[in-house]
């Protein structure tokens, strides 16, 4: 049996500050630990005991050299290892509070460090749940993880996702598996702000669908009553559907991929308004482009594109990027009428998103007013210590 005692041992150097660990920063990077031949032979996901310069114990961590985050804080340093029991605790926990929130289960299950399971991903829809081991060591504990969570939740089936740049530079593999009853036929219908979505967790992006826009979804449907809406990036409908089930008069859907707005069309027949829907495949820049030439006019213009600054070495370029969106957005926004803007960009924070919008907007010649600013859902909680996990921004306009 594993005890404290005989774990591995990695210490932090004696200059590092052992506070941002007491205090729950969940990260110790590979610049702060002595990394000498044993921490350097340990194997990816292997569990360990991380200790202060003077050798007190601060956390059970698990390990990975191959990683710049070379540990991730798992549990306190008295807890000696993990099983079935300690997933199925933190994942109760979990459990607990979104059947709280939600009268419906669709939602992202785990989200996280935030969760307390580092690195790991979990969205559920139905009786199906797919799965982001993103970090090494919930790869090899997968068994456990995948047993307690039927266990906690009921669900029949559950599909791994390898996708993802997290798994690349944890050095993990990029392929999908079933690891728990069957992969679903077709697309799974997902109820939310009474819109249809239809989620393809088998072939979709990340886990087929992203929940974390619904309080989102939900205030921009609010604006769009009888409105023409221009949804832009929409990947399976996002903010146009909501807008429909909001009200709308019509909703285009402009997206890159045929497959994702095929999935938007599906949910849009799904909901009884496909005669108020339609659908643009093409580059987002491009279409904005066109539709100004064509003096195309909108009172609700949305764009949600994926992350333009996923990390600090490309934030100006990503600045650079939601700053044009905003400039070839904000004139198909008619008099009175409402832009959103969002982004998904850690390292572009609120206020430098705020100020790359508002230069894109000024540049197109209109002004208006910041009249909200949404967040991800309360599913997607954020860890106090880890600004990374407060990643969605959405920001509405009156023009």
């Amino acid at each position: 049996m594993t005890t404290s005692q005989t774990l591995p041992v990695i210490r932090l150097k004696p200059k590092s500050d052992p506070r941002r660990i007491r205090f729950g920063f969940p990260w110790v990077y590979d610049n702060e630990v002595v990394t000498d031949r044993r921490t350097k032979a340990l194997e990816p996901g292997a569990l360990a005991l991380l200790e202060d310069g003077d050798r007190r114990p601060l956390a059970l961590v698990a390990v990975n050299p191959a990683s710049k985050i070379l540990a991730r804080v798992l549990d306190g340093a008295e807890v000696a290892g993990l099983g079935r029991d300690w997933f199925r605790a933190r994942l109760t926990r979990a459990l607990e509070m979104r059947a709280r929130l939600y009268e419906a289960p669709f939602y992202r299950l785990v989200h996280a460090e935030a969760d307390g399971l580092p690195g790991v991903i979990i969205d559920r829809f139905g009786d199906t749940a797919v799965v982001q081991p993103n970090a090494a060591w919930s790869e090899v504990h997968l068994e456990d993880l995948c047993a307690a969570l039927i266990e906690v939740t009921g669900v029949a089936n559950v599909i791994k996702s390898a996708s993802g740049r997290a798994r690349l530079l944890e050095g993990l593999d990029d392929r999908d598996a079933v690891l728990a009853g069957d992969m679903p036929a077709g697309p799974i219908p997902v109820p939310m702000n009474g819109a249809i979505y239809m989620a393809d967790v088998a072939g979709g992006q990340k886990t087929g669908l992203f929940f974390d826009q619904r309080p989102n979804h939900a205030f921009g449907a609010r604006l769009a009553k009888g409105a023409r809406v221009l949804d832009v990036f929409s990947h399976v409908g996002g903010f146009g559907l909501a807008a429909l089930a909001g009200g709308a008069e019509s909703a285009l859907a402009v997206d890159g991929s045929q497959p994702a707005l095929d999935l938007a069309t599906q949910g849009a027949a799904a909901m009884g308004v496909a005669e108020k829907f339609a659908t643009r495949k093409g580059d987002a820049f491009d279409v904005l482009t066109a539709l100004g030439q064509e003096g195309a006019q909108f009172d609700v213009v949305i764009c949600d594109p994926p992350a333009f600054a996923p990390s600090k070495p490309a934030l100006e370029a990503g600045l650079r990027a939601y700053e044009r969106i905003a400039k070839l957005a904000a004139p198909l926004v008619a008099e009175g009428g409402y832009l959103g803007l969002c982004s998904c960009s850690h390292a572009a924070d609120l206020s430098k998103f705020r100020q790359a919008s508002i230069r894109g907007i000024g540049k197109a010649g209109r002004a208006g007013a910041l009249i909200h600013t949404g967040y991800a859902g309360p599913d997607h909680p954020m860890h106090p210590q880890l600004a990374e996990s407060g990643y969605l921004k959405a920001l509405f306009f009156r023009l």
